[in-house]
């Protein structure tokens, strides 16, 4: 059946324009490449499990919360602090470790090269130059690409999977230790290999590793690595680790805690909770001085000294003392960067469409090959670089002289850079003494030392040096991203944006005139407005720009930018992180609805075939319903009958679920009754009158419960239907739509659970003789539970009976048939929701349909578009029909 409303939905959304593709599957569709008419929808894939954020408060939950007292406590959230505490440390040695190792190849390959070029340019054997830099990059390429394989998801920055985990959708491997690893080796050589790519973006997704893995204290890649340590045992506080540890990697990657903590509210987290922001600064803070500790004491020798607070510097912008008449930026010059906001915000924009055809273009022709091709594609792309760098440099670059010092022109005593950095910035290549090859100073350093010459040497590169650089620099960089090797986009798009930005100030001065501006000023807002342009970031983006400057002056002029640039790309497509997260076909939820969905309900949308379970239900029930469904969760309801005291008498199963239905069921009066007696057993004499005074009189058993009258008087019995009877799709219409009175909601991995440890009873026996479990066995497993496909049946008993009432969550988060969509999708994105069971006026699971999903994958067989994909879906065709999961 889930089949066929599979087809009848993916019917109606493609029945104007598939054809004969209407019988693919999405994964099929997602690889493939195939989307609608205008190529622009890919279908969410089914592989994607969503994360529950919201706490199932049941009776374990509450024994736990029962049992802690004030010391317990203060235990718990020490813990958590010390957690965070070594998130961050870890998450800069990362860093270090990276730095380190791509410091070595970097120096390694470049002195090598230097040292052959400088002695063929005499002898006439360039070729031999070329060939030593091929050899160096393709071997280090070839390495990234061979762990990419190992675990594919390493491919990339990590910044799109680990946005989407954080949104609550769970990728496949996204925070495995092997993914680590994986990454971090892989990235180190995909730097050192000479591709445009960047450290700083996997040192997010490394950060959240780190935080995901580190607090459980086990590890699949290692199965050895298993420690019972009861804390943190769910997703809602792996949700919070990964927080951390991503603000904490890009606070590694930039020297910017703040900026990190902002990053992980803007991008990265769909909700918030408010007590965490203390947690992921104090995280941040931690990753950032442990890199600085110790990058400091390996490169300055000063151990303490904190000089060096992140893998990117950007310096110290500071005009000459010589210079009176020089300003790093004036109120005239805010009318310039507007300007360069557009163009910045343009050239995102056409980056991010390439980028998007080209992945595109990989996932139609490398993909589906062999995995070998894309080893194939990544060599190549490092061939085509190193040949058109080294060309580049030997035939585009300009001889220009050296300045007196050889150095730098402005006052760069100031700099928080190495002298390493400065005295080896400027390349001799292929020209003669005293001169210096600007085209090869910018191809032939590490790209955070060309982004350094940018910002803070003057009159050293000519426009039209500028000006090829950046053309060349933003083909291949579109072309990297996307590859099968750990990438990142920060720092290339800072690199192409700085070179923009110097070619403006270069226009400016020698063109126009405009003598006194400040060029290190420009190349700033160059790069954010690029950058700004590209990943479509603003005020987590700001304040990383602010403290990797470490000028707070600029902060107006980078955020005018960065808006500008933001509005001017999303005229014309997303964010190329949000690009990718579509590419995949994860169903991201986005931070608005369309103004479309309040034309639609939650009824219009709610699950029509509901698939539910009783209170009290048989083990070959239990069995049937998880083996012939992949829903993740299922509400626990009961039946409403007219003759329940006759319908009683003989059967214990059907006796167990009436009385919890009664049990369950709150009236005014019975409410009032039971706050008097309450009152009563009070010490003071002025409650116990107060209660005599309000007390009600007695009625008759039968008239105290008005609500169940009005249920009895208004549905008719159903003697053929009972609760050990799993739903059949034999049933009548009659039969599917009888009323039923909703009670909580289980998940499916407490229903393995209690099935795996035998929580159940025989039917001569009480409901209160079934073992109980305690809240730390429930979560043992956890995140892998058991499936119910590897459950040895012969060791269950089908006739035994499971009491689900103390392990489900009696009060989730419910709307009305009512309620307009996009006060569901509000309920989603802010309480972080997985299920929202809808209910009627009277407590009942309306008839017809009874569950909205956000879940993914396993949860659901069906997706329901119109929250996966809110955009597109309502520019063709008729409003959806409710079809499908969400």
């Amino acid at each position: 059946m889930a089949g066929c409303r599979g087809s009848l939905c993916c019917c109606c959304r493609w029945c104007c324009c598939c054809g004969e593709r209407e019988t693919r599957t999405p994964e099929e569709l997602t690889i493939l490449g195939e989307t609608q008419e205008e190529e622009e929808e890919i279908l969410p894939r089914k592989d994607y499990e969503s994360l529950d954020y919201d706490r199932c408060i049941n009776d374990p939950y509450l024994e736990v919360l029962e049992t802690m007292d004030n010391k317990k406590g203060r235990r718990y959230e020490a813990v958590k602090w010390m957690m965070v505490f070594a998130i961050g440390i870890c998450t800069g040695l990362v860093g270090l470790f990276v730095d380190f190792f791509v410091r070595l190849f970097t120096q390694l390959k470049f002195g090598v090269v230097q040292t052959s070029v400088e002695e063929c340019s005499q002898k006439g054997c360039l070729a031999l130059s070329l060939l030593e830099l091929l050899g160096f990059n393709l071997t280090f390429v070839f390495l990234a690409s061979i762990l990419v394989l190992i675990e594919p998801v390493a491919a990339g920055s990590g910044i799109p999977e680990i946005k989407c985990y954080l949104n609550g959708v769970k990728v496949p491997g996204i925070v495995r230790l092997r993914t680590l690893l994986c990454k971090v080796f892989g990235v180190l050589f995909s730097v050192a290999g000479g591709l445009f790519v960047g450290k700083e973006g996997p040192m997010i997704h490394s950060g959240a590793v780190v935080g995901a893995g580190l607090p459980q204290f086990q590890s699949i890649s290692l199965r050895k690595i298993q420690f019972n340590f009861p804390y943190f045992r769910s997703d809602r506080d792996k949700r919070d680790f990964v927080s951390a540890g991503a603000a904490a990697g890009v606070a590694a990657a930039f020297g910017a805690p703040i900026g990190g903590t902002l990053f992980s509210l803007e991008e990265g987290s769909s909700f918030w909770n408010q007590g965490l922001t203390w947690k992921v600064l104090f995280c941040s803070m931690s990753a950032t001085f442990t890199l600085n500790f110790f990058r400091s004491g390996i490169q300055f020798g000063s151990w303490g000294s904190f000089q060096l607070p992140g893998l990117l510097n950007f310096g110290e912008f500071k005009c000459s003392d010589s210079d009176k008449k020089c300003h790093l930026w004036t109120a005239m010059d805010l009318g310039f960067f507007v300007v360069m906001g557009v163009i910045g915000g343009l050239l995102g924009a056409t980056f991010n469409c390439l980028n998007k055809r080209l992945a595109k273009y990989r996932m139609r022709n490398v993909h589906p090959k062999p995995k070998l091709v894309r080893v194939l594609e990544s060599l190549l792309v490092s061939v085509v670089t190193t040949v058109v760098v080294f060309m580049a440099s030997m035939v585009l670059g300009e001889c220009r002289q050296m300045s007196a010092s050889g150095q730098i022109s402005n006052d760069s005593s100031q700099l928080q850079v190495t002298s390493e950095d400065v005295n080896s910035s400027t390349k001799t290549f292929f020209c003669p003494n005293e001169t210096y090859n600007d085209m090869a100073t910018l191809f032939f350093n590490p790209q955070e030392s060309a982004i350094l010459q940018l910002f803070h040497q003057d009159s050293t590169f000519s426009p039209v040096t500028l000006a090829l650089f950046f053309a060349l620099y933003f083909l291949l960089a579109c072309w990297t991203y996307g590859i099968s090797v750990p990438s990142g986009l920060f720092v290339p798009s800072l690199l192409c944006g700085a070179a923009f930005g110097r070619l403006v100030a270069n226009v400016l001065k020698s063109y126009i005139g405009l003598g006194h501006i400040y060029s290190g000023t420009f190349a700033l807002i160059g790069a954010a407005a690029f950058l700004g342009g590209v990943v479509r970031m603003t005020i987590s983006l700001t304040v990383i720009l602010i403290e990797s400057t470490n000028e707070i002056t600029y902060g107006l002029p980078i955020m005018i930018t960065l808006m500008v640039a933001k509005w001017t790309g999303d005229f014309f497509n997303k964010g190329i992180y949000d690009i990718h997260v579509g590419l995949r076909g994860v169903p991201l939820l986005e931070w608005e609805t369309e103004a479309e969905m309040d034309k639609l309900r939650a009824s219009d949308i709610m699950e029509p075939n509901l698939t539910y379970v009783y209170p009290h239900t048989r083990i070959q029930s239990l069995v049937s319903i998880l083996r012939t469904t992949v829903h993740h969760a299922f509400p626990v309801v009961t039946e409403n009958r007219g003759n329940e005291k006759e319908f009683m008498k003989g059967n214990q199963l059907i006796s167990n679920n009436i009385k919890f239905k009664k049990s369950s069921i709150l009236t005014r009066a019975g409410e009032q009754r039971r706050r008097s007696q309450s009152m009563k057993s009070y010490p003071s004499s002025e409650l116990r009158n107060v209660c005599d005074e309000h007390l009600p009189s007695e009625e008759p058993a039968e008239k105290e419960d008005l609500l169940q009258q009005m249920l009895e008087r208004r549905y008719t019995p159903y003697p053929n239907l009972y609760p050990d009877q799993s739903p059949s799709e034999d049933w009548t219409m009659e039969e599917r739509f009888r009323p039923l009175t909703f009670h909580g909601l289980i998940l499916r991995s407490q229903l393995v659970t209690l099935l795996v440890r035998g929580v159940c009873y025989s039917e001569s026996q009480s409901s209160a003789s079934q073992p109980r479990l305690s809240y730390a066995e429930m979560a043992e497993d956890y995140p892998r539970y058991p499936d119910i496909h590897d459950l040895d049946l012969t060791l269950l008993n089908p006739r035994m009976i499971v009491d689900v009432t103390p392990y489900m969550n009696p009060a989730p988060f419910t709307v009305s048939p009512n309620t307009h969509v996009s006060q569901v999708f509000n309920l989603f994105r802010t309480m972080g929701l997985r299920h929202l069971p809808v209910v009627n006026a009277v407590g009942e699971v309306s008839p017809g349909s009874q569950l909205l999903r956000k879940s993914v994958g396993q949860s659901s067989p069906v997706f329901l578009f119109t929250f996966v994909r809110p955009r597109a879906s309502w520019r063709r065709g008729p409003l959806p029909t409710p079809a499908g999961h969400l």
